[in-house]
């Protein structure tokens, strides 16, 4: 009898949170398939506490659908008064909002992006 292979999820969250902020740190390919497991999982965070930082080191690819999920997250954030950050990102996933212009909902603070102004 052949073993049963057990899915590994696409997307895995692990979380921490401080009186300051909630650190969601994100490992695996944000896509079409797991870009609104991360959005739930995150709005779900965002009234807790006063920033949500997404650590992205981790993630080893971006599709539009994750760059969408990210943008509804912040939106999400913003409504709420809550901030949204995002640390660690690889340079195709700094590529990805740059081109898309997506880089501009967070103008004036590209730290936010970990970016630096040109």
């Amino acid at each position: 009898m052949a073993a049963t292979p057990i899915p590994i999820p696409e997307l895995q969250l692990e979380t921490t949170r401080t009186p300051e902020e909630t650190l969601v740190r994100c490992i695996g390919r944000i896509t079409s398939t797991s870009a609104a497991m991360l959005q739930t999982a995150v709005r779900n965070l965002i009234p807790e506490s006063k920033r949500v930082v997404l650590d992205l080191t981790d993630v080893t690819y971006m599709d539009s659908s994750g760059l969408g999920a990210i943008v509804g997250i912040y939106l999400s954030a913003r409504r709420q008064q809550r901030e949204l950050k995002l640390i660690n990102l690889n340079q195709r996933v700094k590529e990805l909002f740059r081109i898309t212009n997506m880089a501009k909902i967070f103008e004036g603070h590209e730290e936010m992006l970990g970016m630096t102004p040109d």
